[in-house]
């Protein structure tokens, strides 16, 4: 508690944020701890692989919106611990927040959205395969270039995240959200390999020649189901 008022009066003087700004932080960072006690850790004594696991507890029962909140909240508290030299690194620094929904095609609405990821016929291997593909690109954001590239090493299912090399070779780690990893999981159990036939390939979504997906190939698939 006295790290939590520190924080929050550092934050107050510092950056002047209004009393319901700090009390969301104070309530996210509360939340956090008290998931973390029955762990036997403190707020001090976190790993990135801590903060993983409760943005896989939390992108359950939250919002987008709460999960960047909470994000922002996160990388806030631990910055001012690192300035103050209570840490030596700060376990947020590869975290990226779920996109806003705006990052999806913005001409679309709700409905059509959910259209959209509703066409592919799950019951065959390249459909589920591009359920899963649309799920991914929904709940992370990701640039159809990024998605296409992604391997089956870069994927945590454990942890519930995507590592994703963007612009000049920029590692970030992407939280999946619970649904679309329900569906990699269903793609790789139920699809991958009937597609590959036998072949070997290193890439997440494959076609049906055993290579990777490619960003235009799939954007010539997102018109196809726009259209049914």
């Amino acid at each position: 508690a006295l790290l939590l008022d520190t924080f929050a009066d550092t934050l107050w003087l510092e950056a002047g944020l209004s009393k319901n700004t700090l009390s969301s932080y104070r309530a996210d960072l509360s939340q956090f701890s008290a998931w973390l006690t029955p762990r036997g850790k403190t707020l001090e004594q976190i790993e990135p692989v801590d903060i993983h696991d409760y943005l896989r507890d939390f992108s359950r029962r939250a919002k987008s919106t709460s999960q960047r909140r909470l994000i922002a909240s996160l990388r806030r508290f631990y910055q001012h611990l690192l300035a103050i030299g209570a840490i030596q690194t700060d376990p947020t620094l590869n975290i990226e927040p779920p996109p806003r929904p705006d990052r999806f095609p913005k001409t679309l609405s709700e409905a059509q959205v959910e259209a959209l990821l509703a066409a592919p016929d799950v019951d065959m291997p390249l459909g589920l395969r591009d359920r899963a593909m649309l799920e991914v690109l929904y709940a992370t954001g990701l640039r159809v270039s990024e998605l296409t590239a992604l391997k089956l090493f870069e994927v945590g299912l454990n942890e519930g995240v995507v590592r994703v090399f963007g612009k000049g070779a920029k590692e970030r780690l992407v939280p999946l959200g619970q649904v679309a990893l329900e569906w990699i999981e269903r793609y790789l159990k139920e699809a991958r390999q009937e597609i590959l036939k036998g072949r070997q390939s290193d890439a997440l979504f494959v076609t049906a020649r055993g290579g990777a997906m490619t960003r235009q190939a799939f954007w010539q698939l997102i018109k196809r189901y726009a259209l049914i």
